[in-house]
């Protein structure tokens, strides 16, 4: 979906730049070696590169846990961008802790030993040491970030629009009531934030490639906004 987006957006004249953050995809290092600091470095460091190159104010990007990526490192910044978010995960720790819950499942626990497996997790981690949940080597510099991480929208740290889409399935034809909240908070504060739905399949976490070309025709309108 990421790929189908970008030429999408090329076709239509935009310069797009999908960042790969270190130890993931054909960036350099292991899963293993990833801090959140140096995942929130590689944002700006690709801000940077397309601002150079071209010479004009890029757009952010993001898909899921990269909201969380793209809040910390305006906020540090000081940078004021435009911002499409798919599918944003707001709250780091509660994202994490779904994340833990597959180590539990992975390992068929009950309810309660389920808790007790997180826990030992989180007391491993704290001690600085690298847990492994789905495969992905969990190093602490990473998880300490992601805990502290949620997305904040307000005017200081965001002076262009910002638009985020959820993909939903069913009869739900609202965002969700978390993004909902964030999103009046964010309007509250001055920002200029939007947030709507299109219906299709979670693409990023089926067995299958699902593919959502309804994300791509909303976010195409979503980007003549920040033109």
């Amino acid at each position: 979906m990421v790929a189908l987006a970008t030429r999408a957006f090329a076709e239509s004249g935009w310069a797009v730049l999908q960042l790969d953050c270190l130890g993931c995809g054909d960036s350099a290092g292991d899963f293993g070696d990833a801090s959140w600091q140096a995942w929130v470095n590689d944002v700006g460091l690709g801000y940077g590169w397309l601002k150079e190159r071209f010479g004009l104010m890029p757009a952010l990007w993001s898909l899921r846990a990269g909201s969380l990526l793209v809040s910390d490192w305006l906020a540090s910044s000081g940078t004021r961008a435009a911002w499409l978010g798919w599918q944003p995960v707001t709250n780091g720790k509660q994202h994490l802790t779904q994340f833990l819950r597959l180590k539990a499942a992975s390992e068929m626990l009950a309810e309660s030993d389920a808790r007790a497996a997180m826990a030992a997790l989180r007391d491993a981690m704290q001690r600085g040491e690298t847990v492994e949940v789905a495969g992905y080597a969990l190093a602490s510099g990473l998880v300490a970030g992601m805990e502290r991480a949620a997305v904040c929208l307000n005017a200081a740290a965001i002076a262009e629009p910002v638009v985020l889409l959820e993909v939903v399935s069913g009869d739900r034809q609202a965002v969700s009531p978390g993004l909902a909240r964030l999103v009046e908070s964010g309007v509250q504060a001055g920002a200029d934030v939007t947030a709507d739905v299109v219906e299709g399949s979670a693409f990023w976490q089926t067995q299958e490639i699902e593919e959502v070309p309804a994300l791509i025709e909303r976010s195409l309108v979503a980007l003549e906004r920040f033109v």
